[in-house]
């Protein structure tokens, strides 16, 4: 993990250091969970706590706590390509539509006016 994530590895020796030094795992752990201030921290110490307390498979916890973080990804992602429609709209309406309009009308407009100009003025 060190090679991987070099934060996160000294996070899990600093729990190691503290488990060693006499304090309990769930201490060690909740202190792990205030350092560093992020939401899936704190849900991945609040299932080991939980998985060590009912004496739960940690392997089995951590499949289910998988899960629940892909789907958490997965719904914020969802959620974000809904708002780009609405996010579009706007450009589109007012900027992309008027162009493309002048870019198909604007020939057969120049036709007409080539057209309609002389013969209204009875040339």
């Amino acid at each position: 993990m060190r090679m991987k994530c070099v934060p996160l590895a000294e996070e899990f020796h600093l729990v190691n250091l503290e488990m060693r030094a006499g304090r309990s795992r769930e201490q060690a752990l909740r202190n792990l969970a205030l350092r560093t201030g992020v939401e899936e921290i704190e849900g991945l110490v609040a299932m080991l706590i939980q998985a060590d307390r009912f004496g739960t498979s940690i392997g089995s916890s951590l499949r289910v706590h998988s899960d629940m973080l892909r789907t958490k990804r997965r719904l914020r992602a969802e959620e974000a390509a809904a708002k780009i429609a609405l996010k579009l709209l706007f450009p589109l309406i007012f900027f992309i539509f008027p162009a493309l309009l002048v870019v198909i009308v604007g020939p057969a407009v120049i036709n007409i006016v080539r057209v309609l100009l002389p013969t209204m003025s009875g040339n």
